[in-house]
């Protein structure tokens, strides 16, 4: 059985035009509780930055598969 740490993808706003993702662990109650990974730089669309949010997610699930791409 494969388990992975729960985790939440985060996209915000915090200037106009400039999106950032952040991937948080979550505890049982599923409260972000601490930082897993985040955006280096932002992107120009909440969908740009959405994307590349789920990427990040997908690797840091399936680690192996990033590494053979």
């Amino acid at each position: 059985m494969n388990t992975h740490q729960p985790l939440q993808l985060v996209v915000k706003e915090p200037e106009p035009g400039a999106f950032v993702w952040t991937l948080m662990e979550t505890d049982a109650g599923g409260q972000p509780v601490k930082v897993v990974r985040r955006a280096e730089e932002p992107a120009g669309t909440y969908e740009a930055a959405l994307a590349a949010g789920t990427r990040a997610l997908d690797a840091q699930l399936h680690p192996r598969a990033e590494a053979r791409a």
